[in-house]
């Protein structure tokens, strides 16, 4: 696993979307995140084809704090089986780069 990560997870509202990237960040479990929505999922879900809107919440953070990020999401999330996906980053500023991971140390 490469040392900086995007998590992402989607959201039913704005204000639920600005909770769950609030939280991270207060939490320093992310360096920033981003909202992007809304957008429309369609999914399956209970045998049931279903299309909604939904925020989509991106929080940049160090490798290390993946785990105990997801846990939080989980826990603040409203959603049965939450979408939470870790991708890696593969490269970028090495200035913005430290600044991610110094902002997810106490």
């Amino acid at each position: 696993m490469p040392d900086h990560v995007i998590v992402t997870t989607t959201i039913d509202s704005e204000e639920a979307a600005r909770g769950l990237a609030g939280r991270a960040v207060s939490a320093r479990l992310g360096a920033c995140a981003q909202i992007i929505g809304p957008v429309t999922s369609v999914y399956r879900w209970e045998g049931e084809v279903h299309s909604d809107p939904e925020w989509r919440v991106e929080i940049k953070t160090a490798a290390d704090r993946v785990p105990p990020l997801v846990s939080l999401l989980k826990s603040a999330h409203g959603y049965d089986v939450p979408e939470i996906i870790a991708t890696p980053i593969e490269g970028g500023s090495t200035d913005y780069l430290d600044w991610l991971v110094a902002e997810t140390r106490e």
